[in-house]
């Protein structure tokens, strides 16, 4: 019995007592000029940013560097460590060491070990290939060392087989 009165009411639809019906404007006059003054007003809540610059303006690797390490100099807390460095990954590139030095020292100011150890993970994945790998460990090496940062081929040896 309950399972017909539920069917009834959805097959009846709606009730015309909750919802208000629709009743289609005229346009007029002044309906024309409202919609151009509104979407130049602040009225507008788009959270874009309009760029001025040529969209497709390619960033040089120099400027990339320049823009990350500047980020990571400024990282205040974990979040933004890595959110910076999932942006910096996410390009078709290798950061470069000095981005890198300045993740691994962002990574020590927010006391965030584990993602400090993450980073040389990031490398490792992006390069192309053991030789590019085994040059940013050496070129790395004082760094590491100073801020006692170990690789997980260090920490888990048995899984770097």
């Amino acid at each position: 019995m309950a399972s017909t009165s539920i069917l009834r009411t959805v097959a009846r639809g709606p009730s015309t007592a909750f919802f208000r019906a629709y009743r289609p404007v005229a346009p007029s006059r002044a309906g024309l000029v409202v919609p151009a003054l509104i979407a130049g007003s602040s009225l507008n809540f788009s959270t874009t940013v309009a760029r001025r610059s040529d969209p497709h303006a390619e960033e040089t690797f120099e400027e990339f560097t320049a823009r990350y390490e500047k980020e990571f100099e400024g990282v205040q807390d974990v979040f933004e460590l890595q959110r910076n460095l999932n942006n910096a990954f996410a390009y078709d590139l290798v950061p470069s060491p000095s981005v890198i030095i300045a993740a691994l020292k962002a990574a020590r100011r927010v006391n965030d070990y584990p993602t400090a150890v993450r980073i040389f993970e990031g490398i490792k994945a992006k390069v192309e290939n053991k030789g590019q790998y085994q040059q940013y460990l050496d070129e790395l090496k004082p760094l590491r060392e100073e801020l006692g940062v170990l690789l997980k081929e260090d920490l888990y040896p048995e899984q770097a087989k």
